[in-house]
């Protein structure tokens, strides 16, 4: 079945972006626990990029079925679940990338929708929060995902993060608050790992 990437997001509206979310169809990852184990020989490197046996996976597609059977476990460490085979991935940073930013509403009304390097698209809120790592000269902001998968926020994406919460900041000096269907985050506020 082909592959048909979601619009760009400046032409949907976040009631289309929600709709899209709600149909997506994830394997059911997390009900499985499979015997054997072996190490997947990949790779996701800081960048966002997915290696195999240090080749460079090019092809959208694959990397999207890859992340597709992608969970965090419990000791941090990240695997490609089957229901008959765990295989071990290195993850250097996160194993996703949040590349695109569409935000509607101002203050507690605001909704924020990301899409990521896979062409998910995701809203954030109480179960996809905004966190914030790094310290005050070099912060790395991320979205909590599913399955304990997290996305790195670029950098250009954080700016208009930024840049909307500093629109709204009547004191700037009282932080930077920005709100996400109905869930404050703080973009000055480091969360110690």
């Amino acid at each position: 079945m082909p592959y048909d990437p979601p619009p760009e997001l400046q032409d949907l509206s976040l009631a289309d972006i929600a709709g899209l979310v709600a149909a997506r169809k994830l394997p059911p990852v997390e009900q499985w626990s499979p015997a054997h184990e072996s190490d997947s020989q990949m790779r996701i490197a800081a960048d966002g990029r997915w290696y195999h046996q240090g080749g460079l996976i090019s092809r959208p597609a694959m990397v999207r079925l890859f992340a597709s059977v992608l969970r965090r476990e419990e000791d941090g460490r990240h695997a490609l679940v089957t229901p008959f085979e765990r295989q071990w991935i290195a993850v250097e940073d996160a194993p996703l990338l949040a590349v695109e930013l569409k935000s509607e509403g101002t203050g507690d009304q605001r909704r924020l929708a990301f899409r990521l390097n896979t062409d998910e698209l995701v809203v954030a809120g109480p179960d996809r929060p905004i966190i914030m790592r790094g310290d005050a000269d070099e912060p790395r902001p991320y979205l909590g995902l599913w399955r304990g998968l997290e996305a790195r926020i670029e950098r250009a994406v954080y700016y208009d993060l930024v840049e909307l919460a500093l629109e709204e900041t009547e004191a700037p000096e009282a932080g930077l608050p920005i709100w996400s269907d109905g869930a404050c985050f703080r973009l000055d506020t480091i969360e110690v790992a």
